[in-house]
């Protein structure tokens, strides 16, 4: 699949004419249905205006079209990057990644093993790792278990970087910071922080203030660690817990979900250690709650 175009804005202009000076192949048109398609990324942020200001330093992007794997009954589920080896997906909020004792068919995971064996019955998919089932964004799986073995046993080393965005209840005072705590997980599968080192695994995590509204902030979500839970307890313990999440303190769930989008996912590709890069838009419900600090 065709990696996304992506331009570093040099000086300050309008999205539509910046955009047909970095793609003059591409008429007038093409590049509406582009910014209609919210195809249009500006620093993570899908952008229709044709004369959105842009400003030196940021980042646009030209996303790929997703094909999409489609079950019944289940929200469609966008593939973003397939080849020999690995799928990349953006998953939706309220699709399980694997099954659970409580429900075995309507996951991602079934999904795209399905999708695997239309090709050859004998074809697997496997799990490189997990992200909660009302958290939406991207997500890996591998083609075979050697992949996947190569991914999980050098962790730290293939993941270049992992970036989540949230709509968190208050009014963040700080513009960026970072968390560092010890976590650990309960027998009734809480996730509890401690400053201790032996009382749980080390998390870390950077945030960013992106907007704020009366009783929310949009907070970007940077990963130096990868621990269960890890955002939402680092938020909690911030005071600003993710909106809609009532297991970590919130008292609100206004989009009806829990506000918490996996945005970026970056990776050594384990057989022919080429750097890729995905991103996906920042859902449209956040940024609607923003829309006068963002505009």
């Amino acid at each position: 699949m065709k990696k996304p175009s992506d331009f570093a804005v040099t000086s300050p202009d309008e999205l539509l004419a910046f955009l047909g000076r970095q793609l003059p192949q591409e008429g007038r048109k093409h590049l509406l249905r582009l910014l209609s398609a919210d195809r249009v990324l500006v620093d993570g942020l899908a952008i229709r205006q044709f004369d959105h200001p842009l400003q030196i330093g940021q980042r646009v992007i030209i996303a790929p079209r997703q094909a999409s794997i489609r079950s019944q009954g289940l929200p469609p589920l966008p593939i973003v990057h397939e080849d020999d080896f690995l799928i990349v997906v953006n998953k939706p909020s309220g699709l399980l990644t694997v099954a659970t004792d409580k429900e075995k068919r309507r996951t991602a995971y079934a999904m795209l093993s399905e999708y695997v064996k239309e090709a050859n019955r004998d074809n697997k998919i496997f799990i490189v790792h997990r992200i909660d089932r009302e958290t939406s964004g991207l997500l890996l799986f591998a083609k075979s278990e050697d992949v996947k073995r190569a991914i999980q046993d050098s962790w730290l080393d293939v993941i270049e970087e992992r970036l989540y965005v949230a709509v968190v209840e208050g009014k963040l005072a700080q513009q960026s910071g970072t968390v560092k705590s010890y976590l650990k997980e309960s027998s009734a599968m809480r996730v509890y922080s401690s400053a201790n080192p032996h009382q749980g695994r080390e998390a870390v995590t950077h945030f960013r203030r992106l907007a704020v509204s009366r009783a929310y902030s949009l907070v970007e979500l940077r990963l130096e660690t990868g621990r269960k839970h890890q955002i939402r307890v680092h938020m909690q313990e911030l005071g600003h817990p993710v909106a809609g999440d009532k297991k970590y303190g919130a008292v609100t769930k206004p989009l009806k979900r829990l506000a918490l989008h996996a945005k970026v996912l970056a990776f050594r590709h384990p057989v022919d250690g080429k750097l890729h890069h995905f991103e996906t838009p920042i859902p449209p419900a956040f940024t609607a709650m923003f829309a006068a600090s963002i505009s």
